[in-house]
């Protein structure tokens, strides 16, 4: 990872801006510049999102993953953003951008984040439907997500 390499993450309330996030990743001389926007689903009767986090360790955990992708593929610049507190179906949860002298590497990287910050960032989600709120358990699809990048591996798969 190059001095010039831009990582970062951040926890907001509020909501995301995708156009300033890309705006950060294009103006780098980039020749690719992936992004992941996550999205509140409102599958199955859900009327709110709820997110939770621990303060600090949230935002480590993000930023140590950001430095991981940038080193691992030679980023030109790694973000991420994700939201906490009530959403609605449609908001924006998360955005994920990196940027790369070739797409490849910006793609993988932008799929190595996305599924790992799944399973090692510290949140809490909570579902609302209806009268009825459930807070939500890991979906073993998430972990083998993650797990396809450990060890070295490349594949997008």
């Amino acid at each position: 990872m190059s001095q010039q390499t831009k990582v970062g993450a951040r926890v907001q309330t509020g909501p995301i801006d995708i156009a300033t996030e890309l705006a950060l990743l294009e103006v780098l001389g980039a020749g690719g510049v992936a992004s992941f926007t996550g999205l509140v689903r409102g599958d199955d009767g859900v009327t709110m999102l709820e997110l939770e986090h621990y303060p600090g360790a949230t935002e480590a955990a993000l930023n140590d993953l950001a430095v991981q992708a940038a080193a691992r593929w030679g980023l030109l610049a790694a973000y991420i953003v994700h939201r906490v507190g009530p959403m609605v179906p449609g908001d924006r949860v998360v955005f994920v951008g990196t940027a790369a002298p070739h797409r490849a590497a910006a793609l993988d990287a932008c799929a190595f984040l996305i599924d790992r910050l799944k399973t090692d960032a510290p949140f809490w989600k909570r579902e609302v439907r209806g009268e009825v709120a459930r807070w939500v358990q890991p979906r073993a699809g998430d972990a083998d997500a993650a797990d396809r990048w450990r060890d070295g591996g490349d594949a997008v798969g």
